[in-house]
């Protein structure tokens, strides 16, 4: 009985750190944060899709239209090596997804979370009709490419067909579905800005391990990638995408594809490994794949020649 008592206090005294504990870990804001009008560049446009205020940039014209999807932690930053090349095909959108790049990130909504996968189709769609796009290519890297895929699932009318670079498919999208409960607790949102400002320092480091080679990886091109984070609550919005973040169930639908496909990938791929873009092109009933050489997981900026010579063999 003696023992009982300190035993309780002590549990009493873990509970109690457990639930306070966190809220006590102070959470500075953001430094140095800009209006995103000083981040634009001469080409950025801004339209408003489902309540969002997404940047886009727009480059061609006639048909077909590609629209461009990048990947976690990018922005249509990524795809500067080919939208002018692609714009000789035809009309070429690249957009900003929500929680990256100069797009608006809400935090508070009605309805349905703008950073969940099935809001990120809706916004395909919805960026379409605002642009007067009946049907398009939809090019999407990595996560970008989950979306794009789902797309073409959910709306198979509006799209033409697909060009995956390194996509997203059979790896885990976000946090083990265990976890994600204790990730939406109180003391897990207070903490979780603090979570997502660790891109800030281990951001360069993953652009390393996207490329084959990392010295191609210019100043300019890490500043192309810190830029967004100089806008106001990009941390919380990044968390909440985080949270929102769910299993795609691609792997188990791969036979519902019946349009043209192309799997682009490079061969030292080190985040979705490059035997994951093998599979899917071998599952998939109607794809095409190349694998370019001595190229990561971003083959659209580390070998853009390479990349663009897989696109046209594709479109002819």
């Amino acid at each position: 009985m003696k023992l009982k008592r300190p035993l309780l206090i002590l549990l009493a005294a873990l509970l109690l750190l457990l639930l306070v504990g966190p809220f006590l870990v102070p959470v500075p804001p953001l430094e140095n944060t800009v209006p995103v009008g000083e981040l634009t560049d001469p080409d950025s446009r801004f339209i408003e899709v489902n309540g969002i205020d997404i940047h886009y940039k727009r480059y061609g014209q006639g048909e077909p239209t590609f629209i461009l999807l990048h990947g976690f932690g990018a922005s249509l930053f990524s795809w500067r090596e080919v939208t002018q090349p692609l714009s000789q095909y035809g009309t070429v959108i690249a957009y900003d997804r929500p929680a990256f790049g100069l797009t608006e990130r809400p935090l508070t909504w009605e309805g349905e979370n703008p950073y969940s996968q099935g809001a990120q189709v809706e916004l395909v769609i919805g960026l379409m009709d605002a642009l007067g796009v009946e049907r398009a290519i939809l090019v999407g890297n990595s996560a970008g490419g989950t979306i794009a895929m789902l797309t073409a699932l959910k709306y198979p009318q509006r799209v033409q067909s697909l060009i995956l670079v390194d996509p997203a498919v059979y790896a885990g999208d976000g946090a083990p579905a265990w976890i994600r409960p204790l990730l939406r607790t109180p003391q897990m949102r207070h903490l979780g800005p603090l979570f997502a400002r660790q891109i800030q320092t281990r951001g360069p480091e993953l652009i390393e391990l996207a490329w084959h080679d990392p010295s191609k990886i210019t100043p300019e091109i890490l500043e192309g990638y810190k830029k967004p984070l100089r806008l106001a609550d990009w941390d919380k919005a990044l968390w909440e995408l985080t949270l929102a973040s769910r299993e795609s169930g691609l792997a188990e639908r791969l036979d519902e594809f019946d349009l043209p496909i192309l799997v682009i990938t490079g061969d030292d791929d080190r985040i979705v490994p490059t035997e994951q873009s093998l599979r899917l092109a071998d599952e998939l009933p109607n794809a095409q794949l190349a694998v370019i050489p001595r190229c990561g997981h971003v083959p659209h900026e580390e070998c853009p020649a390479e990349f663009m010579q897989a696109v046209v063999e594709f479109l002819k």
